[in-house]
């Protein structure tokens, strides 16, 4: 049995570095995207072979799932990591930059996965002590396909009794690097998709008149849309409506039959969010019809909720991380974020939290943020986040048995 401390679990979590870079680095070589991450898949099978865990794949998604039975009874611990890239041309210039053209891992999730390796490990060497067990949850489809959803209905929160308490971190690219930050309540906002089709009469570009040219209109319900989230929203209560994309015609010389746009809907709250949809589709049905167009609103993807962290499982994080990395580099958030994560699926169900970890590169000015394709980590601070995730399930208390 291992004797341990804080600060002996640091010194072994960062003791780990060589071991937690080559798993991030195969990774970062080599992202895939989306649900099925069959590489990556066998990257974590492979990395967490001989520490006696039950690893079981998934059906639906090429998750992981490891299950640790500790040496006393306790609640059961789930521990988060996701492992997509995302469709982005990487810019680095780093000497492990992606190999699979137009795919990076642009949001840290390769590091991710091996702070949960990391975790894993460690925390293998200490099940006699382990109050419970631990889930350790590898995750693909975060980025935009709801990749722990798709967990869930495999019964992810079933088929090992019930799950009492969840954590995840998430690094931080443009934050001091080892800084811990969160906040009780809403963390991020909730994003749903949308695509809007308007449709016209396509002419020749000489003769725009005899047409009903969308293009024009389309650009209108940008700026329209703009006006009516500053003008209908409470600035107290936020949403952001982004268009993201806009596709029309491929001719230089023809005014295209129909334009289709899309982007998303974020917000902090219900309310919010109910108001924003219901903006959208007035802006865009009215600003066609007064054009002589028609326009579809339709919701497409996979809609993430509020991401919303229970406050004593916060409290018992920003604790955890005082002890690891000191109060003073310790933070609690004034606001939440306009981001979204599909962690927040989980977090419905499990009291649980999310914590940022920052991981600015030393010397950088102007770090690149997360889905940039210049974005690049300080990979020091894995260690704390290997750290963080092993003291949450050590921490467990024993008297709550399932």
């Amino acid at each position: 049995m291992k004797e341990w401390s804080v600060a002996a679990l640091t010194d072994e979590a960062g003791g780990m570095r060589d071991d937690l870079v080559a798993v991030r680095r195969e990774l970062h070589r080599h992202p895939e995207v989306g649900l099925q991450l069959p590489r990556t898949q066998a990257v974590v099978v492979e990395a967490l072979a001989g520490l006696g865990l039950q690893v079981h794949r998934g059906e639906a998604t090429t998750s992981v799932v490891a299950v640790l039975e500790g040496g006393r009874p306790g609640p059961t611990t789930l521990l988060r990591s996701d492992m997509d890239a995302l469709p982005v041309a990487e810019q680095t210039g780093l000497a492990y930059a992606s190999e699979v053209d137009g795919a990076m891992h642009a949001c840290g999730h390769d590091a991710h996965v091996a702070m949960l390796v990391g975790a894993a490990r460690l925390l293998a060497g200490r099940r006699e002590e382990l109050a419970g067990r631990v889930l350790f949850m590898f995750q693909p489809g975060e980025e935009g396909y709801g990749g722990a959803k798709v967990m869930l209905a495999e019964g992810l929160l079933d088929r090992h009794g019930p799950v009492d308490r969840a954590f995840a971190v998430h690094l931080s690219p443009v934050s001091p690097a080892g800084w811990v930050a969160s906040r009780a309540g809403a963390l991020m906002a909730s994003s749903d998709q949308f695509r809007v089709t308007v449709t016209g009469k396509g002419a020749h570009a000489s003769t725009p008149h005899e047409g009903v040219d969308p293009v024009p209109v389309a650009c209108e319900m940008v700026v329209a849309l703009q006006a009516m989230v500053t003008r209908r929203v409470a600035a107290v209560d936020p949403a952001v409506v982004t268009v993201s994309w806009i596709d029309a015609g491929r001719t230089f010389n023809v005014t295209p039959e129909a334009v289709v746009l899309g982007g998303t809907v974020r917000a902090l709250s219900e309310a919010a969010r109910s108001a924003a949809w219901a903006g959208l589709r007035r802006v865009v049905e009215g600003v066609a019809a007064a054009h002589l167009c028609t326009a579809s609103v339709e919701e497409v993807g996979v809609s993430y909720p509020m991401t919303v962290n229970d406050a004593g499982a916060v409290d018992e994080a920003l604790g955890l991380a005082a002890a690891v990395v000191g109060p003073d580099r310790v933070l609690r958030l004034p606001t939440a974020a306009m981001t979204a994560e599909d962690w927040s699926f989980v977090l419905q169900r499990v009291p649980g939290s999310m914590v940022y970890l920052g991981a600015a590169p030393a010397g950088v000015d102007d770090p690149a943020p997360n889905h940039s394709p210049r974005m690049v980590i300080d990979e020091e601070v894995m260690g704390t986040g290997v750290a963080l995730h092993a003291l949450t399930a050590l921490r467990a208390p024993a008297e709550q048995a399932v």
